[in-house]
């Protein structure tokens, strides 16, 4: 069931910038409660920056991102990370930290100043942890898990933090095959509860699975995007990747293959 109160993430005119290259098209396009938008795209398209504009890090070269009816530039931090999450796409630590320790940073924006967290911040974290598959590591220094690991712990993180809407950069990164669909199955059941999702992907099955509808960025800056099924066709994608590509349909979803 959506939850009405979930409030779109809205680029208005948003042109990103992209160090080195011209001005791309402007995107004008709105994630609403309950939907799930995959951004495909080569290596250097600006997927990650696009993610971290539409985040609050990074300025646009032009135009505007709305949270609702508010630009978010006029928002605070803390007033930002309780409604909007994002899962990077690299991390380094800041300093050593237990996983439990690292997903109870997600209830951050939730407290005030010099605030320590309580039960009910432990019985979330500790939750996500289980949800992600990482309970057991709880204790464990973040340093020592494998990167399978540390990208679970990411998502757990901003589980833990309950935004309403949830920016993913390579969700699936560093995950086999188990931990992929679970992963995936999750962001799908967030924006079921009422959440929205938009999530880099460099796997087009996964997109075509998961995913409801897709934003297509070019490296020369062109962009388009609508439903997944009007975007999942081999000349739009074998133009986006310079590849050429074998289609076929398993289980009701999209499947593509490179062709030599």
């Amino acid at each position: 069931m959506v939850d009405p109160v979930t409030p779109p993430l809205v680029a208005r005119h948003l042109v990103i910038d992209v160090p080195g290259r011209a001005d791309g098209d402007a995107l004008n396009l709105e994630v609403k409660a309950g939907q799930v938008w995959g951004v495909l795209g080569p290596n250097g398209a600006g997927k990650t920056t696009l993610l971290h504009t539409l985040a609050g890090l990074r300025p646009p070269r032009a135009g505007e991102v709305l949270l609702g009816e508010a630009p978010l530039a006029s928002l605070r931090r803390r007033e930002v990370a309780r409604r909007l999450g994002l899962v990077f796409q690299e991390r380094h630590d800041g300093f050593p930290s237990t996983v439990l320790e690292t997903a109870l940073i997600g209830r951050h924006p939730w407290l005030s100043p010099w605030q320590m967290e309580d039960g009910e911040d432990l019985r979330l974290a500790e939750a996500a942890l289980k949800r992600l598959d990482v309970a057991h590591l709880a204790e464990r220094l973040v340093s020592t898990l494998s990167g399978g690991e540390r990208q679970r712990l990411a998502i757990a993180t901003v589980l833990t933090q309950a935004p309403a809407i949830w920016l993913a950069d390579e969700p699936t990164n560093h995950l086999d095959l188990h931990h992929q669909t679970a992963v995936m199955a999750l962001l799908n059941e967030l924006a079921a509860e009422g959440r929205s999702v938009m999530m880099c992907l460099h796997d087009l099955n996964l997109a075509g699975r998961w995913c409801d509808h897709l934003l297509l960025l070019y490296p020369d800056g062109q962009a388009c995007w609508g439903p997944a099924q009007e975007m999942l066709v081999p000349e739009a994608l074998e133009r986006l990747y310079g590849q050429r590509l074998a289609s076929a349909e398993i289980d009701g979803a999209p499947v593509f293959v490179a062709v030599s």
